[in-house]
C-alpha cells in the first residue's frame, strides 16, 4: 500500500493549490455526468453524491465511514443529509482541512480498520482510495489479491448484514501494457512513458488489474449489486479540473513559487508535476485505464 510519505507527496504538497482551484472541500474523484457533458463540474459532482447516498443509504442518523475521504466533500454532503460521517486519510494536509470545517476525520491506515477503531457503521464509501491500497512491490510479489481480500474483510467487519459499500476506483484497462515496459526513459508520447509518469504522480500505488479482480476479491463477504464504467465521465472531470487548476491567480502563483526548492532538489517532483501533460487523462483516452463505480452488499 502507498504509505504516508507517498500520500503526502501526492496530496499534501499541492493541498492549497487544489483547494484554491476546486474549493475548500475539493472533490478530487471522478464526477458523474452519465454522458451529459452539458452539466457543470459542480452539478456532476452533486449527481455523484446523490447517487452514492441513494445506493448505500446516507440518511438522517445513519453512520457512514468514508475510507480515504480526501478533503471531505462526501462527508460534508452526508452531514447536510443528517448522517453521522467519519473519515480517514493518510494526508496531513487533508486532515487539517477537514477538521477546519468541523468534519470528524482521522489520520488512520485503512489496513488496520476493525470494529474497535471507530465502532460499527451502517454504510461505507471509498472514492479513489482503493487505487492506493496495493503497491507495485506487492503486485510483483503476487500479493495483490490478498491485499484486496484483507481490505474487503475489514470493511465487512464494521458493517451489519446487508450493509452496503460504495467503491469508486480506477483500474487498468484493456490496453494496459506489461509492468516491465513502463519506463520514464521510453519515448515521451508512448504508453510506457505516460504510465511511468502516472507512477511518479502516485508513488507506491498499483491499480487493480480490471473490474473482475475487484469483484472476485470482494467475495465471500460481499455480493455485487452494480458495476458501472465511468471512464468517459472521468475524462470530462479531468478536463474540467485542468481548466480550474490552470486558471491564474496571484495566490496560486505564490504557492507554486514556494515549491521551487523542491522542484530543484527532486527529479521525481519535476517529472510528476511539471511535465505539462495530464497522464491519467491520456491513459483513460487510450484505455490503458478504466474507472468503475461498484455497489456491494454484505452477505
Amino acid at each position: 500500500m502507498a504509505d504516508q510519505k507517498d500520500i503526502d507527496f501526492t496530496y499534501s504538497l499541492t493541498d492549497r493549490v487544489f483547494r484554491l482551484s476546486l474549493g475548500e472541500l475539493a472533490d478530487f474523484s471522478g464526477a458523474k455526468y452519465d454522458g451529459d457533458f452539458s452539466l457543470s463540474l459542480e452539478q456532476a459532482q452533486q449527481r455523484k453524491h446523490e447517487y452514492v447516498a441513494e445506493q448505500i443509504g446516507i440518511t438522517t442518523g445513519r453512520r457512514l465511514l468514508d475510507l480515504g475521504c480526501g478533503w471531505g466533500p462526501l462527508l460534508d454532503f452526508a452531514r447536510d443529509r443528517g448522517a453521522i460521517g467519519v473519515g480517514v486519510t493518510l494526508s496531513h494536509a487533508q486532515l487539517a482541512a477537514c477538521r477546519r470545517h468541523g468534519l470528524d476525520v482521522h489520520l488512520f491506515d485503512a489496513r488496520k480498520l476493525d470494529r474497535a477503531s471507530f465502532g460499527g457503521f451502517d454504510a461505507v464509501a471509498s472514492l479513489g482510495a482503493f487505487e492506493h491500497f496495493c503497491s507495485p512491490d506487492e503486485y510483483r510479489a503476487g500479493r495483490q489479491d490478498d491485499v484486496y481480500r484483507e481490505i474487503f474483510s475489514r470493511i465487512a467487519a464494521v458493517l451489519p448484514p446487508q450493509g452496503r459499500l460504495y467503491l469508486q476506483t480506477m483500474v487498468f484497462g484493456p490496453n494496459m501494457i506489461s509492468l516491465d515496459e513502463v519506463d520514464v526513459r521510453a519515448p515521451r508520447d508512448s504508453d510506457a512513458w505516460y504510465l511511468a509518469l502516472l507512477g511518479r504522480q502516485f508513488p507506491g500505488s498499483w491499480l487493480p488489474l480490471g473490474e473482475q479482480q475487484v469483484i472476485d476479491c470482494a467475495e465471500p463477504g460481499f455480493r455485487l449489486i452494480s458495476s458501472i464504467s465511468g471512464r468517459l465521465d472521468y475524462i470530462q472531470t479531468i478536463t474540467e479540473w485542468g481548466k480550474l487548476t490552470g486558471a491564474r491567480s496571484a495566490r496560486k502563483t505564490l504557492l507554486k513559487l514556494r515549491l521551487v526548492p523542491r522542484w530543484l532538489r527532486s527529479a521525481d517532483f519535476r517529472l510528476a508535476f511539471t511535465s505539462g501533460v495530464s497522464a491519467n487523462k491520456v491513459c483513460f483516452e487510450r484505455e490503458l485505464l478504466d474507472h468503475y463505480r461498484f455497489v456491494f452488499e454484505k452477505r
